[in-house]
């Protein structure tokens, strides 16, 4: 026989399971309303404004800078032809395929790709025309100042969220079910803005397409300190006048900072006044007027002042 007082303990089992998330979710309907919730939202309300101001700055970064330095001419002129296999044999199987259209991606023998993945940097410039003068030189720098102020502003906002956490510090069922909620609550935008990081990449296919390697290059901050510095040996060999300039790196920007006391030298804000102040280095002179690397034509800014200030030359 079946014992009825089983099914009924295993039945308030299940009811007790299932009523876990609905008190969860009450639980957590009165903590948004709590007073003080509400009164700890109130005094954080600025500093949440100015988070929101550096998610548009991180968009406006990504969307408005140029994230790519060369191309391969490999596949040039695929996009006017089709390719068809036409075999008639009785097995099919999955083959590799070459990537002809895409310009970050160079077509090559299987030493190329080899060569290319211990002599990366020699392999990008070589085959992805990056020729080794002011011009490009001027372009790589202004890449790496556009990934470093994304890498500045993205890290801010990640600081700014543990900080508004911290500030209210919530249940910890909140942050476990809930963070993404209570974010919302607190009017903070969870933009999920990524850094496009350029990637290149030397790519072997066989004739059949049975086989496949590839070597792939990807222009962090350091790939693309190490190619600054490699494109600025090469133009003081040959005596040019750019060689002559510092050089845009992480390495420079950190002794600017430095030497100006992590101060924004337009409206005097300092890291010790805001310690999420967001910083980044400023060309006095533009590079695209004529202005240079050099330690004496570059300043700290907050993001704020460097926002307005633009492309602007000072009076």
């Amino acid at each position: 026989m079946n014992d009825p007082t089983s099914g009924t303990v295993v039945l308030v089992i299940i009811l007790m399971i299932a009523a876990v998330p609905v008190v969860r979710y009450i639980r957590m309907k009165r903590y948004f309303a709590s007073e003080e919730f509400q009164s700890a939202k109130a005094e954080l309300s600025a500093v949440v404004k100015e988070h929101n101001e550096i998610t548009d700055y991180a968009s406006e970064i990504r969307n408005r800078k140029l994230f790519e330095l060369g191309v391969s001419s490999t596949g040039g002129e695929s996009h006017l032809a089709t390719y068809e296999n036409t075999s008639r044999h009785n097995y099919k199987r999955d083959r590799n395929v070459a990537n002809f259209q895409a310009p970050n991606v160079h077509n090559c023998s299987l030493q190329v790709v080899r060569n290319a993945s211990g002599d990366p940097l020699t392999y990008l410039m070589r085959y992805f025309d990056i020729k080794a003068n002011e011009q490009s030189l001027e372009r790589v720098e202004s890449l790496g100042e556009s990934i470093s102020s994304l890498e500045g502003a993205i890290q801010n906002l990640h600081d700014r969220e543990a900080s508004i956490t911290n500030s209210i510090n919530p249940p910890k069922f909140i942050m476990k079910h809930y963070r993404t909620r209570f974010m919302e609550q607190m009017g903070v935008e969870l933009s999920p803005i990524e850094i496009p990081y350029p990637e290149y990449v030397f790519e072997y296919v066989s004739a059949g397409g049975n086989s496949s390697q590839r070597t792939t290059v990807k222009l962090t901050s350091d790939t693309i300190d190490a190619l600054i510095e490699k494109m600025s040996e090469r133009i003081r060999f040959r005596k040019s006048a750019a060689g002559q300039r510092a050089l845009m790196t992480t390495r420079l920007r950190s002794f600017i900072k430095d030497r100006d006391n992590h101060t924004c030298q337009t409206c005097t804000i300092s890291v010790a006044a805001e310690p999420h102040l967001l910083l980044e280095v400023d060309h006095i002179t533009p590079v695209s007027r004529g202005g240079m690397s050099t330690p004496e034509n570059l300043q700290t800014l907050c993001w704020r002042c460097n926002r307005t200030k633009s492309n602007k030359v000072p009076a």
